[in-house]
């Protein structure tokens, strides 16, 4: 099958134009059959009919003819029908058993880092599986190595998906059998989601990620920097899957150059800016229509935080100094231009949105744009605080950059709470005409920023609480993933949970209702229609749940529900630091802990469990048990 897409944009008014061709696009199919009496017959041209053989393996190579968002699809050299054959020549090269081996070795190598157990059962195989079994043997460092970093004994595919019932029925049966195999499936299927469609060399997750099926996908399927594409990558980084991430960095990469023109051109200023949509050539200019969703630059400064999350996950250094640093100081550069001189003693931004909200303006009517919004100041406090520390970890400390955020950063506007309690969207305290609005971009500093936390402002805390409660639970798929790990950070067990409970929820596609979220039958979640990103919320929210982390404290089962899930175990989560984390618990509380880390600049301090605080190191490449009152039991080497 070969073919080419428009080279203009389709409208509602008739088809593009042809002319330029765009992007080439090649499938080929191959057939291999065993056996001396198989006969293959094609029937109408477009039919294959085989009789007769042993076995039929059959293998599906494309390619396109993108070369990148800098190439015009008019100007790519690349042969997509020529690509394609090279890649299917290479595998008609190997048998059968061999393309599995690979495949599964490939996948397994990521899958099987993270584990999970849940179980409302006391006689539940939990007993047998404990974090590990130390050997008394001098075969216990590779016995070590081997079950903590594989981790494959706690919970298999066959467990959380064991049962009788088709998937449809499991959803619908959730609400009053509660299973918690299906929450582990929900969990491990975002993973699997990821493993699947964000590789080293592919391109971005998009809004549905590669199971679009439909030529006008529902928002383009274009990626929204406003809070679906991060919400793509939450778990990578805390379900053990950063390789994942290297799509969007690349792409982050390429937002920078085309963002370096959108801020000099449209803005005066310096450094880069992407806007709420983007596209696969790196759309980073504003979009036409309402300001309430086209005019946001802060998409760009949000995906750069997660340039500075992957060092604090891995401690990579070399990746800080080569490819962090440098896009982050560029985002910092654009965001101390786009700051002006407000009327009293703060620096603003203006214009300014809180994403696709509007709020009731003094003369009475709808408006969205204002000043300062939290969201935009939360965001800006991420980037200036990535920015200082890094520079102090380079020796980077004395660059004008830097100098002109630490004069920025005490003059940024504070996060400010409302008569009624809960915490100001805007500057100003408008009236909200929508109070269930499905965002909560006013909450980003909570999750997945860092400027609020129990332990450091317990006042905003209790008015993010409020604000939570006030725009309510309903809403679509991401919406509800956002708030499960909101009420995660507030170590709120029972209302996180109560968010599962709201996803596992059957939607019907035939009878769709718009934005009130949950699962189709597949487990696909929904806007509705079909959206990928909660699928990837779901299993970032629940590692919230069971591990929490900063650049120096580690938590552990911040907000486990003890009632529903009073017995289980999860290996291989990541926190801050490089640290990877194994616990298990009985009786709803922690019953062991088992950290180590690869990493010799890992700097977590302490460790938390309910009211407990105990003092920690974490030395590289050592493995440190820890029992249900933080007392470490035993270290050995990895």
């Amino acid at each position: 099958m070969e073919g080419y897409c428009p080279g203009e944009r389709p409208t509602e008014y008739g088809n593009a134009s042809d002319h330029p061709i765009g992007i080439k696009f090649s499938a080929i199919l191959y057939l291999q059959t065993s056996g001396a009496n198989g006969t293959v017959e094609i029937l109408n041209n477009k039919m294959l009919k085989l009789v007769g053989a042993d076995s039929a393996v059959l293998l599906l190579a494309a390619a396109t003819s993108f070369e990148g968002p800098f190439v015009n699809p008019s100007d790519s050299k690349l042969d997509p029908t020529t690509s394609a054959l090279t890649a299917l020549s290479v595998a008609r090269n190997m048998p059968y058993s061999q393309l599995k081996a690979y495949h599964v070795d490939d996948y397994q190598n990521l899958f099987q880092r993270v584990s999970l157990q849940l179980s409302r059962d006391s006689n539940d195989a939990l007993g047998r599986n404990s974090l590990v079994n130390l050997p008394e043997n001098n075969s216990q460092e590779t016995f070590v190595s081997d079950c903590a970093v594989q981790m494959i004994e706690c919970s298999t595919f066959q467990r959380f998906n064991n049962s009788d019932k088709p998937t449809v029925d499991r959803i619908l049966s959730f609400r009053d059998d509660e299973d918690p195999s299906l929450v582990e499936l929900l969990f491990q299927f975002g993973r699997y989601l990821l493993i699947s469609c964000s590789r080293p060399g592919t391109q971005i997750s998009n809004l549905q990620g590669i199971w679009n099926d439909d030529t006008s996908p529902p928002w383009d399927a274009a990626p929204h920097p406003n809070i679906n594409l991060q919400m793509n990558y939450w778990p990578a980084l805390p379900c053990n899957l950063s390789e994942c991430q290297e799509p969007l960095f690349d792409f982050i990469g390429s937002l920078s150059v085309n963002g370096t023109k959108t801020a000099k051109i449209n803005y005066e200023a310096s450094g880069w800016v992407s806007h709420q949509v983007t596209d696969l050539w790196a759309k980073t200019s504003p979009d036409a229509g309402d300001p309430v969703w086209a005019l946001w630059p802060m998409g760009g400064p949000w995906l750069a935080t997660h340039l500075w999350e992957h060092y604090s996950y891995t401690m990579d250094k070399n990746f800080l100094e080569k490819t962090a640093y440098p896009l982050l100081e560029g985002s910092a550069s654009f965001l101390l231009d786009w700051l002006i001189e407000g009327d009293g003693e703060y620096l603003e931004t203006n214009p300014s949105t809180s994403p696709e909200h509007y709020f009731i303006a003094p003369d009475g009517r709808k408006a969205c744009v204002s000043y300062s919004t939290t969201m935009d100041m939360s965001i800006i406090r991420e980037i200036f605080s990535a920015v200082l520390v890094s520079s102090d970890i380079l020796g980077k400390s004395d660059t004008d950059v830097v100098q002109r955020i630490k004069k920025a950063v005490p003059r940024l506007p504070p996060i400010k709470v409302a008569r009624d309690g809960t915490i100001m969207e805007w500057a100003q305290e408008f009236q909200d005409p929508e109070v269930h609005h499905r965002h909560v971009s006013h909450l980003f500093g909570l999750y997945p920023g860092h400027t609020m936390s129990l332990e450091k402002t317990p006042d905003l805390c209790k008015a993010v609480a409020n604000s939570l409660y006030k725009r309510g639970d309903d809403g679509p798929g991401w919406s509800t993933s956002w708030k499960m790990a909101l009420w995660a950070h507030l170590h709120n067990s029972e209302h996180a949970y109560k968010m599962i409970l709201q996803l596992i929820t059957l939607v019907d596609p035939r009878h769709e209702v718009e934005k009130e979220g949950g699962l189709y039958s597949n487990l696909f979640t929904a806007h509705p229609p079909f959206q990928i990103d909660a699928n990837f919320g779901f299993p970032a929210a629940l590692s919230e749940m069971l591990v929490q982390s900063t650049g120096s404290d580690l938590y552990l089962l911040p907000a486990l529900p003890r009632n529903k899930w009073p017995q289980g175990c999860v290996k291989g989560l990541k926190a801050r630091g490089g640290v990877t984390i194994n616990i298990s618990w009985k009786e709803g509380s922690l019953h062991e802990a088992l950290l180590w880390s690869n990493s010799s600049q890992n700097s977590v301090e302490k460790l938390h469990y309910g009211g407990q605080v105990a003092p920690i190191s974490v030395w590289p490449g050592q493995v440190h048990m820890f029992s249900k009152d933080l007392k470490c039991l035993k270290t050995w080497a990895l």
